[in-house]
């Protein structure tokens, strides 16, 4: 009996997979439709978010560097996706919501963390400026799409990083799959017989839409791979291949040709100095503060000379640089003072709740002057955004989004560097640092540019917070409860109970 119901459940198998394929090719010869051979895929995703959640991430992390908008495909749409990234981040946060619904949720301590609290600010005010926002469709888009990179990124990741090769995991599944656009703008560049600075401009499309936002995420990941080498709990060979990945990842970032990202690595590279000669915080405030009062002594001079500076971007990568403090007649460089002081000009404007997430590239235009705009201005909402993650928040959601963001950084980064002192295992406070230097390059990189609206720039900087956090609550935290237990106090505690105990079963 079992035998001839095993062949017919064969035979049923069989009859569905042939009726699928029949169905497929006539929706193809007769109606010229073939989404319907996503089906298939799409269960299998569907599959895999019921039985592990955490192996749908990685996924989805993989598809990150190769998602595509959905606008190149389709034209006049209000509201973009990038596909298939943000679908699957869809489908993520309402498992997510689902499994809260049933009673499950994340760790406690995650939850109450000074980070979490920071993103809660964040992610609140942005809901509260979308009611209030200019362009509500627009701004309820931006706010989604943060959630359900929070929830992802975030969230859910460091639920995973409680076992350190995850967060590994996560990282390979980025760079794997950035190794592949790398390769594609290499062989783009060979094709056009260019490897110069105008080429760079477009030779990574459409997976990043500029070479800014490809020389950002190309630093965050440099130095991660970096940690990877010098981690010498691991094999020579996985050291090895890690090592061939980072000379790949820096001829890249070279020829990526992006100011910004060169001096967010530099940046990184120096406060690495600064941690490994365990230089104390306050002679760093002190350094700090002399520094800045230098500078601004001196600011009518470097105004001078920086407007005597004439150099424009070159594909020589000495005049390259020298152009970045050209604010005489580098387009770029007077383009992004332009979008600052309209983000400026919309802040005053409505100062409390701005005009709305995501609105800035919408509403900038009548905020221009004409003596600050350049050869490349435009009234149309098609050449970036504010050019800086902090203006940007301001003009958008007001002083209190700026001020969310700011929160988010600095908490970062006091839990990221006290985590790094107390942790133990030296593999561990490689991966960490890597982690924090990356996520230094960004907010340094935030000064000029802005991606965070992005999956692009969101899968790393999130998920580097995700790590840092991790740590913190699944490595530090535990250790301190365990050291608490040694006190005078709690074992005479212990001791008392232990006796009561003892008494009570006599």
């Amino acid at each position: 009996m079992k035998s001839i119901v095993g062949v017919l459940n064969r035979y049923l198998v069989y009859l569905i997979a042939f009726g699928f394929i029949a169905l497929n090719l006539w929706f193809i010869a007769s109606k010229d439709v073939m989404l319907l051979g996503l089906f298939p895929l799409a269960l299998i995703f569907i599959l895999i978010a019921l039985l592990r959640l955490d192996t749908l991430l990685l996924t989805t992390v993989f598809f990150v560097p190769l998602s595509l908008p959905l606008s190149d495909y389709i034209e006049g749409l209000s509201v973009n996706l990038w596909l298939p990234t943000e679908v699957l981040l869809i489908g993520i946060l309402l498992i997510v919501m689902i499994k809260r619904i049933k009673g499950e949720t994340l760790n406690k301590k995650l939850l109450s963390h000074p980070i979490s609290i920071a993103v809660y600010l964040n992610i609140v005010w942005l809901l509260v400026t979308s009611f209030t926002s200019t362009m509500p469709l627009v701004s309820f888009k931006f706010f989604l799409s943060r959630l359900w990179f929070l929830v992802a990124f975030y969230f859910l990741a460091t639920e995973i990083f409680r076992r350190p090769q995850n967060m590994k995991r996560y990282l390979w599944a980025y760079i794997v799959s950035l190794l592949m656009v790398i390769g594609y703008t290499i062989f783009r560049h060979v094709n056009i017989g260019l490897f110069n600075q105008e080429a760079a401009h477009y030779v990574m499309n459409p997976f990043y839409n500029d070479h800014t936002s490809y020389g950002a995420i190309l630093a965050m990941l440099i130095i991660v791979v970096a940690g990877f080498v010098l981690d010498n709990s691991r094999s020579n060979w996985y050291r090895l291949f890690s090592f061939l990945v980072l000379g790949i990842l820096v001829t890249a970032f070279i020829l990526s040709y992006s100011r910004a990202a060169w001096i967010s690595l530099i940046a990184a590279v120096v406060v690495l100095i600064i941690v490994l000669l365990r230089i104390r915080f306050h002679i760093i405030v002190i350094f700090s503060f002399v520094f800045f009062a230098l500078i601004f002594n001196q600011l009518e001079e470097l105004t001078y000379q920086m407007g005597k500076n004439k150099q424009q971007s070159s594909a020589n990568i000495s005049e390259h640089m020298q152009s970045i403090s050209n604010i005489t007649n580098d387009d770029s460089n007077l383009e992004r003072l332009n979008r600052w002081s309209c983000a400026w000009r919309m802040f005053l404007e409505k100062p409390v709740f701005g005009w709305g997430p995501g609105t800035y590239m919408f509403q900038y235009a009548p905020f221009q002057v004409v003596r600050e705009k350049t050869t490349i201005s435009t009234n149309m909402a098609d050449r970036g955004n504010a050019h800086s993650e902090y203006l940007g928040p301001l003009s958008e959601s007001g002083v209190f989004g700026m001020l969310s963001i700011l929160a988010v950084v600095v908490i970062t980064l006091v839990t990221g560097f006290k985590t790094y002192w107390k942790l133990k295992e030296r593999k561990h406070k490689i991966l960490l640092l890597s982690a924090l230097l990356g996520l230094i390059t960004y907010y340094i990189h935030g000064l000029l540019n802005n991606f965070l609206d992005t999956d692009k720039a969101s899968a790393p900087f999130w998920g580097f917070t995700a790590i840092i956090v991790a740590f913190d609550i699944y490595f530090i935290r535990p250790e301190e409860e365990k050291e608490s237990i040694k006190t005078p106090l709690l074992r005479k505690i212990i001791k008392k109970g232990s006796r009561k105990k003892t008494s009570g079963n006599r």
